[in-house]
């Protein structure tokens, strides 16, 4: 013998359902219970899927279920338990180690002092470099001109200018002051 789960507080009188099958009943009332259950999550997928989750379970009791006009209390019911459950089952990833998985950190952009210091030690660098190749890489880099209007600047020509920067470019990559910034 099964037990009614919710029961009519008419005296033993038996109302006609407002809907006669469990279909019916979603079709009706999906809008309204899919909008609680987007009040119980901050995904709206995982709205549907808890919406789902509960009609399963109250399709389940529908014959059980005396009051029709209790469902949309029974599945609200279903929706904040099932949330709850999900919610006591959520796993927390958190382990405990000897050192932090955090980098070190390193000296930020927005520092005003590292900063100027990278600055000086840019200018230091560029300065060891011959003349020439100093010219086109303060040209190229510096004043932001293509290598066309580098090459006419310095009377050379295009080729002089790519390969010159190239040359220049590899001495600053090995530069022992720069080899710490990057």
């Amino acid at each position: 013998m099964t037990t009614p789960v919710c029961t009519s507080a008419s005296n033993g009188m038996t109302r006609p359902s407002p809907y006669p099958s469990f279909a019916s009943y979603v079709r009706a009332r999906q809008p309204v219970l899919l909008r609680t259950a987007r009040s119980l999550t901050a995904n709206p997928s995982d709205a549907e899927d808890l919406l789902q989750t509960a009609l399963t379970k109250t399709y389940v009791a529908w014959e059980r279920i005396e009051d029709h006009r209790a469902l949309d209390g029974y599945v609200r019911r279903a929706l904040l338990n099932t949330r709850t459950s999900q919610w006591r089952k959520r796993k927390v990833d958190e382990f405990v180690c000897d050192e932090l998985p955090e980098p070190d950190p390193v000296g930020s952009a927005d520092d005003p002092a590292e900063r100027q210091a990278l600055h000086d030690a840019m200018w230091r660098a560029i300065m060891k470099l011959p003349a020439r190749q100093r010219a086109m890489v303060v040209l190229r880099y510096y004043e932001d001109l293509s290598e066309v209007q580098t090459a006419e600047v310095l009377g050379v020509s295009v080729g002089t200018v790519k390969s010159a920067v190239s040359r220049a470019l590899g001495k600053l990559r090995e530069d022992p002051e720069l080899v710490l910034v990057r």
